[in-house]
């Protein structure tokens, strides 16, 4: 079982309003903190443990709280990698099971994404191996763990961002985008940006 990762809404910055900006509380960056690898692992194993075995090939930490030192919205994001999009449809009942509320593909096709009804405080993205998003993410992950300056760079664009877009989460996201395809061009990435 490899555990590892990244994903947030910024990566998905050609969602619709409709479907990735939901009205919610302003967009909040902050510090680093170093309980997320923890708290990371522990949500992991409970999807793991709440699926059925060998349905789920890995499980990945995504979204700026994978990587050390950066500053990010309170959320972990983990991207389950499953063998087939369809068959993971079988897997909703037993997220929701687990306290997820499940919104579809939300905007990005072969996606199945889950928010947690308790609180914003993780969301979940199946995904396939080889799916562009899911590459992106991780590409984006390691390029800023292997990249301090870029991630310290990432992080006061982001404070920034917050602070002049903080009560509109798509303008905050939008006002990323160049930085995220930036980076992603530095780290070798040449798929689709959609």
């Amino acid at each position: 079982m490899a555990m590892a990762g990244i994903t947030n809404i910024s990566m998905d910055a050609g969602a619709g309003r409709d479907l990735a900006f939901e009205p919610g509380p302003p967009v909040q960056i902050v510090d680093y903190d170093v309980a997320w690898p923890a708290m990371f692992e522990a949500i992991a194993a409970e999807l793991l443990a709440a699926c059925p075995p060998s349905s789920i090939l890995s499980v990945e930490h995504i979204g700026s709280t994978s990587v050390p030192g950066l500053a990010a919205k309170p959320i972990i994001d983990l991207s389950p990698l499953v063998r087939d999009f369809d068959e993971a449809a079988a897997l909703v009942p037993c997220l929701e099971a687990i306290g997820y509320v499940y919104r579809g593909e939300y905007g990005i096709a072969r996606r199945h994404y889950f928010v947690y009804r308790e609180a914003d405080s993780r969301h979940v993205h199946i995904l396939e191996p080889g799916n562009h998003h899911h590459l992106r993410h991780v590409l984006f992950r390691d390029y800023l763990r292997a990249h301090p300056e870029s991630a310290a760079a990432y992080a006061a664009m982001k404070r920034e961002m917050a602070r002049q877009h903080g009560a509109d989460r798509e303008a905050y996201t939008v006002a990323k985008t160049p930085f995220i395809h930036d980076i992603l061009g530095r780290a070798g990435y040449d798929g689709p940006l959609d």
